[in-house]
């Protein structure tokens, strides 16, 4: 189902919808109809439905941006820009994901890479640019913040926007979800590290924020403080 946040909870084009069989959400996100358009981790089967929201908004897709380097949100990023001739902009720790997606997720997931890709890696975008933390990014006519948040991978970010209005709004990847965060026993996910960036950088966003995860609905700030068991004093990974 491909969700567009209303007029009155935003003033820039979000889109959203689920892709693939762990349902991570896909974000194109624009000023407005008619204008250039930044996608947002764009998973398993994410591009084609990519391609309609594009052409519906008549959008012009100008950059792909990736919370991190699961497959679920990355498997569809060389596909969607290649076509539109932009770069993927990812960490540096986590670029090599683009292309080893079992790195991430263990071999586990071997047999569904197989059965859905016919290989267990991926083809390498042919533009890939890095963020680091504190970068300031202009896309689409957009201003976006990284602030880097690891833990689930090391490469993780928060990436935050605000609106016309000063509505602010973060892009939590699968850092944070409503009522719940990211898992930390994949490959190099770590518990402390995650401990930190929770007790740090999330906990530091204002309640205002509204929170648009890599999973689930989207939340905010406010919520998540008062009854994400996982932000509240004394949590232990």
């Amino acid at each position: 189902m491909v969700t567009i946040l209303p007029d009155r909870v935003v003033d820039v084009l979000i889109t959203s919808f689920p892709a693939g069989p762990w349902q991570a959400n896909c974000y194109v996100v624009a000023a407005a109809a008619g204008e250039p358009c930044v996608v947002i981790d764009p998973g398993m089967a994410a591009a084609d439905t990519v391609q309609r929201i594009v052409a519906e908004q008549r959008l012009r897709v100008a950059s792909v941006l990736t919370t991190h380097g699961h497959v679920d949100h990355v498997a569809a990023a060389a596909e969607i820009a290649d076509r539109h001739s932009v770069e993927v902009l990812i960490h540096a720790d986590d670029q090599h994901l683009l292309t080893d997606p079992l790195a991430g997720i263990g071999s586990i997931a071997a047999p569904l890479l197989l059965s859905l890709f016919g290989s267990t890696t991926l083809t390498a975008p042919q533009r890939v640019s890095n963020y680091a933390d504190a970068d300031v990014l202009e896309l689409a006519g957009l201003r976006f913040t990284v602030q880097h948040a690891p833990g689930h991978t090391p490469g993780c970010a928060l990436l935050g926007i605000h609106d016309e209005s000063g509505q602010p709004i973060v892009f939590t990847g699968d850092v944070l979800f409503a009522g719940s965060i990211g898992r930390t026993d994949l490959p190099r996910g770590d518990p402390q590290v995650m401990a930190h960036t929770l007790e740090g950088v999330v906990s530091a966003l204002p309640d205002a924020v509204m929170v648009l995860p890599g999973h689930g609905p989207r939340s905010s700030m406010e919520q998540e403080r008062r009854s994400n068991p996982w932000l509240q004093p004394g949590a232990r990974m």
